[in-house]
């Protein structure tokens, strides 16, 4: 099956392509590489040995995405592109809104066009917005605290509404905890633009000796230590959810929702020890006051995903603390 990845250079989409490849679908992208390299894609070609079909242009182009629908016969998408930092979408809430939610209309458009009727959707634990309790279930109440999220929930709002109104369409929504980690070739990982919003590429830049400090925002959580507690999951489980995802929508109608996280919440000092520990490194960081908008904790209950799509993340934190920096020793500066 022919598979549409849009958005498919970005740290996550390309990781899917990988492993979508070894699943035995031939994966095509999408991309105006506004948050990605062609360089990603050359690295995908290499750990495979399959060449992957690339057409650089703006989902939210109508007829650049109705022309590459005419030249290719997809049984499925897998729908990444958007822009991503939560903090700079509350700086410029309307490009977000703009570019986030119309890539989504004209995807479903172009798809109806063509018969196409399998989309899984790159959603995010940001919809659940303040929990009440953790761990997180699907059915629990949705809500937003910044515009990054909100077109999260727009789109799942929009996909769903599409295919309670079109009986032959399929919709998987797949809500990402906290992706980290890269392939265990080093060759393809997270290449941040600028200063890191998350927390693995800030910790493995000042590894790297390209941040001085690491910067940990709030110690006063009612948490084990103090310090915020999230689901974090290596990228290569979160690819391989997506081949799940596409496997699942070929044979279902409807829209179903899937929490795509380990099931265990790790602190930040969790994570800055275990970095230190696995890879024999010093961190050092400085304790700074919490960040408004952040939360004590987040993690997943991923059961459903285990029982419907028969997927369960594999790796441990170990793992993903040592391809995180392998990847980032062997690349300084990232895919530059």
């Amino acid at each position: 099956m022919k598979v549409l990845l849009t958005g498919g250079a970005g740290y996550i989409g390309s990781h899917t392509c990988v492993e979508l490849i070894n699943a035995g679908y031939s994966p095509v992208i999408a991309d105006n590489y506004d948050n990605s390299c062609p360089e990603a894609v050359k690295r995908v070609e290499e750990i495979t040995g399959v060449s992957v079909p690339v057409y650089e242009l703006d989902v939210a182009d109508f007829d650049a995405v109705d022309k590459m629908f005419s030249e290719n016969d997809f049984g499925a998408v897998i729908h990444f592109a958007g822009l991503k930092a939560v903090g700079e979408s509350c700086e410029i809430p309307i490009r977000y809104y703009r570019n986030n939610i119309d890539t989504t209309l004209t995807l479903l458009e172009v798809m109806k066009k063509h018969g196409v009727n399998n989309i899984v959707f790159s959603s995010s634990a940001t919809v659940y917005g303040v929990p009440e309790k953790v761990p997180l279930v699907e059915g629990m109440p949705t809500g937003c605290t910044n515009p990054y999220g909100w077109t999260k929930l727009m789109n799942e709002q929009i996909l769903s509404d599409a295919s309670n109104a079109d009986s032959e369409l399929s919709v998987v929504l797949l809500r990402y905890f906290n992706p980290i980690g890269a392939h265990e070739s080093g060759r393809i990982g997270e290449d941040p633009n600028g200063i890191p919003n998350n927390l693995m590429p800030y910790i493995t830049q000042v590894a790297a000796g390209k941040l001085e400090r690491l910067g940990v925002f709030g110690n006063d959580y009612p948490t084990p230590d103090g310090t915020g507690v999230r689901d974090y999951i290596h990228v290569v489980d979160l690819a391989k959810a997506h081949v799940k995802a596409i496997a699942y929508a070929d044979s279902h109608k409807g829209t179903e929702i899937f929490n795509i996280g380990t099931g265990k919440g790790y602190s930040v000092l969790d994570i800055v020890n275990a970095f230190m520990k696995v890879n024999n490194l010093d961190i050092p960081y400085d304790i700074k006051p919490r960040r408004a908008g952040d939360i004590a904790e987040c993690y997943a209950n991923p059961e459903k995903a285990n029982k419907v799509l028969g997927w369960k993340a594999e790796k441990n934190l170990e793992d993903m603390c040592r391809d995180s920096w392998n990847w980032q020793k062997n690349n300084k500066n990232g895919y530059k």
